[in-house]
């Protein structure tokens, strides 16, 4: 049913958006980890059944829904693409999503079938009143005007991948979960003194002096004696014990393609044609054309009153042209196209197949130089100059020869290089690595012992020799491997397992983990220090000259600020908002910083400012209280689908469980 959420069109994120966000306001607050833990079943094509909790619902009486695998993993990977995760994450990351869609699509079931026994559901009419009005109008109901059926089923077959019947029960199902949400939920309401309060503490800006304790520099007053920092290096030996990665040691013999037998591969001619006529789909050339015009626009479904002046304007244009006007300044002072306008209405040169088919075939049919009478297209009525065209065809052999002799030798050269890879390492594997070196003229290096994120001296790129090196056991037979611009045969010949290290090399680590374990508790203490002095001389810049403590002055700031060193004013320097104008704040804790403030400036919005932003204020107070309205009822829902056994999950659905599950 939403095979549509792999694609990412306008429309789709629409639909996406509807199926986790209005009609399911809070949901994710109440993705309850007992609900679905009682698996049942062994229908892979089926990843929950919702039906009705209790007694009905065991013997089968009442609505049931499926919920299908397929669903529930394509829902999945949309959440996963709307958060960016690389591609590279998706695959491993999908089965720890599966849950959580999973839940998604459970609760949108409950929700539904709540719906049903209130009798909201969504007449034919009313679901065609949604399409002429709602957020797919302007795709099946551009300027008012109906697309048509074939252009409508084409629509949800592209932008969807589904039937024009799955689609229309898809938007069904939404209304009426919309209708349920807006029942819920029609009783909020907010007192004007509610919105004007919001409003003065949303509006409230705020100036304030500040002294700062930065972690870092505490962190450098932090030098235990090496007796204490040895006792902490023991009682974390667990921490330590493969704190020296794994290396392995190498040697090797490397070779280029000077070294191959035969040099340098050469390329017959025979071979170059051969070579043209087996891939000539790759030299084929599109028509193309490069042009000026000048457009004078005309908007689809415009009146014939409108077409016609814009062709009169056009005409005109034209007139001047004729009479000794310039092109590229006629197209600066009238064209309506905004992409060529200012550079004289010139185009670079372009497939005409890109282009509108009227435009394309009018340009073709001028010479260079040529200009032609007024143009229709789809956006209205050009003028244009044809300056260069070129006819589809294949490029000559004798245009594209270079690259293929450096195609065809540069492969020859791959595989005589792999070839004698193969043969040397056969070679090392009877007589030994040194002897075959030794044999063929390559120099033999022996690395330092490396670990996985090294870089081997003395080869092109040595990634792929290390990173095999970790997967072959020591003193295992040669092979060979790409060095990038040539080949080397590697064993491995010594392997130093990951181990804990002496406390003398590995002092200055210990430090730096001793000091990131201890700082924050200092931090606390010199900030709580920092705070009592204030408060006690009731000077803020006395306590923290007192304390060598740097002061720093904010700049009037609202809730949606930031400060250096405190961060969004949103987050810990709220509390600057609770106090009156010369008060000093408690003890802040910002992370990297501990802050003590004093406010030295407070402003509320002006009663103009309040009048201004009401409606917004108490719309979004009413968001607010909707949404918790919603959550206390899905999560009541949830609890009766729970203990009357409403959801039934599969076997293979519970199957996946890691950090995203509760799990």
């Amino acid at each position: 049913m939403i095979r549509f959420l792999q694609k990412d069109t306008k429309a789709v994120k629409i639909m996406f958006g509807v199926i986790i966000g209005a009609a399911c306001v809070a949901m994710v607050l109440y993705l309850v980890p007992g609900l679905m833990d009682n698996p049942t079943g062994t229908s892979a094509s089926v990843y929950a059944t919702v039906r009705e909790p209790g007694a009905l619902g065991r013997i089968g009486l009442g609505e049931s829904t499926e919920i299908k695998t397929e669903d529930v993993a394509k829902l999945a990977q949309r959440q996963l693409q709307q958060q960016h995760m690389p591609a590279e994450m998706m695959s491993s990351l999908l089965a720890y999503m599966m849950p959580r869609a999973g839940q998604i699509l459970v609760q949108r079931a409950m929700l539904k079938q709540a719906a049903d026994a209130m009798h909201l559901e969504v007449s034919d009419a009313d679901l065609a009143r949604e399409l002429r009005t709602g957020p797919f109008a302007e795709y099946l109901f551009p300027d008012g005007q109906y697309i048509g059926d074939d252009r409508y089923m084409d629509f949800v077959q592209t932008a969807f991948g589904t039937s024009r019947s799955e689609f229309e029960s898809q938007v069904k199902d939404d209304m009426e979960l919309q209708r349920l949400q807006a029942m819920v939920t029609g009783g909020a309401t907010v007192s004007d003194a509610a919105v004007r309060e919001a409003y003065r503490v949303q509006g409230m800006k705020v100036q304030f002096d500040y002294a700062v304790v930065s972690l870092e520099d505490l962190k450098k007053t932090i030098n235990p004696p090496d007796a204490e920092l040895q006792n902490y290096f023991k009682q974390n030996a667990a921490k330590y014990a493969k704190a020296i990665p794994e290396t392995r040691k190498i040697e090797y013999a490397a070779f280029d393609a000077a070294k191959t037998p035969g040099g340098k591969a050469a390329v017959s001619d025979a071979e170059a044609q051969a070579y043209y006529n087996a891939h000539l789909a790759q030299y084929k050339t599109e028509e193309q054309v490069k042009t000026r015009h000048i457009l004078i626009a005309v908007k689809a479904g415009a009146d014939a009153a409108t077409d016609a002046a814009a062709k009169a304007k056009a005409e005109d244009v034209l007139k001047q042209l004729q009479a000794g006007g310039k092109f590229a300044e006629l197209a600066k002072k009238y064209s309506e196209d905004p992409g060529s306008k200012d550079t004289g209405g010139e185009l670079v040169l372009m497939p005409t197949a890109s282009l509108d088919p009227a435009y394309a075939k009018a340009a073709m049919a001028l010479n260079p130089g040529q200009t032609s009478g007024l143009v229709r297209s789809a956006f209205g009525y050009h003028i244009i100059q044809t300056e260069q065209k070129q006819a589809a065809g294949v490029k000559p052999l004798s245009e594209v020869k270079d690259t293929i002799v450096k195609a065809i030798a540069q492969d020859k050269q791959g595989s005589a290089l792999q070839s004698y890879g193969s043969e040397l390492a056969a070679e090392a594997k009877k007589n030994g690595l040194a002897g075959m070196a030794a044999a063929h003229g390559l120099k033999l290096v022996t690395t330092d012992s490396l670990a996985k994120s090294a870089i081997i001296g003395g080869v092109s790129d040595g990634t792929l020799m290390l990173s095999t090196a970790f997967t072959t056991d020591k003193g295992a037979a040669p092979q060979a491997i790409s060095t990038g611009d040539g080949y080397a045969v590697f064993t491995v010949v010594d392997v130093t397992a990951a181990h804990a290290p002496e406390f003398a090399e590995y002092k200055s680590h210990v430090l730096d983990d001793y000091r990131d374990q201890t700082a924050p508790e200092l931090l606390r203490a010199e900030t709580t220090k920092l705070d009592a002095r204030a408060k006690q001389l009731n000077d803020l810049k006395k306590a923290a000259a007192e304390l060598k403590l740097p002061i720093k002055t904010s700049g009037l700031v609202g809730e949606d600020g930031q400060v250096t060193d405190l961060g969004a004013m949103s987050g810990p320097g709220a509390a600057a908002f609770k106090l009156a104008k010369g008060g000093i704040s408690d003890a802040i804790n910002a992370g990297q910083t501990g802050v003590v403030l004093t406010v030295t400036d407070k402003q509320e919005p002006t009663a103009d400012e309040t009048a201004k932003n009401f409606d917004a204020t108490r719309e979004q107070l009413l968001s607010q209280q909707r949404e918790e309205i919603f959550g206390i009822f899905m999560g009541t829902l949830t609890q009766r689908y729970e203990q009357g056994g409403g959801v039934r999950l599969t076997k293979q659905a519970a199957a996946p469980a890691g950090p995203l599950t509760g799990k």
